[in-house]
């Protein structure tokens, strides 16, 4: 009975305690003392095992009850004073309600989301599908199936997290060419284009350590170079304006044969020589090529009847020249004053 009038007098003392309490810090004060750590209730409800076993299920239900009273009774005493002191703040302020309403700011897509839109409807449109693949990517696919063995010089080109020693995050969406090839053998054509984000330990003004590619892979009985400048010309001419103009530069990519990187004429100049162009006239937006005989063979197509082309866009790359953005790491600053330019 001792601890049964001791519950009673807790939950009698901490009733009053909490209708005389006036302010949040007093109500607070009377939680610790009751229900904290260290509480009256908290001790008595720790000492229920020394209690016999017919006494404990009994006082054990009424300790809980009492502690799910007072709880109850502190959050509506903790919502009254909140109202009270709301009404206190209303009461001190002039309320001019013929004032208009404060607007509520819409938000909009990122520059880079909405530049991988257009170049996904753009390529759509000329009848490519728009593929994923994973972003934690085998060696086999990133970089033997592609051409580009263990020791090869162009892996230095792409150094990049390692999870194994045989998983990577991918550094190119190029792995989608060799797991689409494998899918659609002996299928022809295939028509895809692979958006999505790549990881390089790079970090500068025009690099950073992720970043977004756009792949484009066509395979079919009969490509060429010309279809693959037709495809390309058609893609600059639709992102950058009419007047447009492309050149292919020789190069080299192990997975492509031959291989061209892809200038676009200059969105500042038109071609004439500015400084945006370093006074050449051009800007170099893709890289470019054949698919190399190897690629094809990796993923059982015969070299003899099967060619195609492939290409590689950096997003950030075109939306740098898009818009006359001349650092990439705006994008990823979350800069608000940056990004409601678009």
């Amino acid at each position: 009975m001792r601890v049964e009038q001791e519950i009673d007098k807790i939950k009698e003392d901490a009733l009053k305690e909490l209708s005389s309490a006036n302010t949040m810090d007093g109500l607070q004060a009377v939680r610790m003392k009751y229900l904290g750590k260290k509480g009256d209730l908290t001790r008595v409800l720790r000492g229920m095992g020394s209690l016999s076993p017919e006494e404990r299920p009994r006082l054990g239900q009424l300790a809980n009850e009492v502690r799910l009273l007072l709880e109850d009774e502190l959050d509506r005493r903790l919502a009254e004073l909140g109202r009270q002191e709301q009404l206190r703040q209303l009461a001190g302020e002039a309320l001019d309600v013929t004032l208009p309403g404060r607007p509520v700011q819409r938000g909009h897509r990122h520059p880079l989301s909405t530049v991988l839109r257009e170049i996904e409807r753009i390529f759509t449109g000329m009848g490519f599908e728009v593929v994923q693949g994973p972003e934690v990517e085998w060696d086999y696919y990133n970089f033997e199936a592609l051409n580009i063995p263990k020791g090869h010089p162009a892996r230095d080109m792409q150094d990049s997290f390692y999870i194994t020693r045989e998983m990577l995050l991918r550094t190119h969406t190029s792995p989608m060419q060799v797991r689409t090839m494998e899918q659609a053998v002996p299928r022809l054509p295939v028509r895809v284009i692979v958006p999505g984000k790549v990881y390089r330990r790079d970090d500068d003004a025009t690099h950073s350590p992720m970043f977004h590619q756009v792949e484009g892979l066509l395979v079919d009985s009969r490509c060429t170079m010309g279809d693959l400048k037709g495809v390309l010309l058609a893609f600059a001419r639709q992102m950058f304006g009419p007047d447009r103009e492309i050149r292919l530069r020789p190069s080299f990519f192990p997975f492509t044969e031959p291989s061209a990187e892809v200038d676009v004429s200059c969105l500042n100049c038109g071609g004439e020589g500015c400084r945006v162009c370093s006074g050449t006239g051009w800007l170099e937006i893709l890289g470019s090529g054949m698919v190399h005989p190897r690629v094809l063979a990796n993923v059982g197509y015969d070299p003899e009847t099967a060619v195609g082309f492939a290409f590689g866009m950096g997003v950030e790359r075109v939306a740098m020249l898009k818009y006359g953005i001349n650092d990439l790491r705006l994008f990823f600053d979350n800069d608000v004053r940056f990004l409601h330019q678009f």
